[in-house]
């Protein structure tokens, strides 16, 4: 049989959800609850101020930053695959000669 919650524990998870930046399932699994009881929370618990002011910008900037490094990350692996295919063209330059 699950385990009672307290409104507490409800608050604490939709903050965790709204704003760790793990996805719903990660955070469902992290607790123990299933997905629809997390989204029931969610969706409850929108009314109320459950996120401070300090929570939401934090979540606003941690956002900013995976999407920063998200580009990062595809520009370096561009990056990558054209020196690695300079390195290979070099090679067979050398070699034919």
């Amino acid at each position: 049989m699950g385990m009672k919650r307290t409104d507490e524990n409800r608050a604490d998870a939709v903050r965790i959800a709204l704003t760790s930046g793990l996805t719903r399932k990660q955070v469902t699994s992290d607790l123990g609850v299933g997905l629809s009881t997390l989204n029931k929370w969610i969706t409850a618990h929108r009314d109320k101020d459950v996120l401070s002011d300090k929570d939401l910008d934090l979540a606003r900037e941690n956002e900013r930053l995976r999407r920063e490094n998200r580009i990062l990350k595809e520009e370096r692996d561009i990056l990558r695959k054209q020196r690695s295919s300079s390195r290979a063209k070099n090679y067979e330059v050398q070699r034919a000669r």
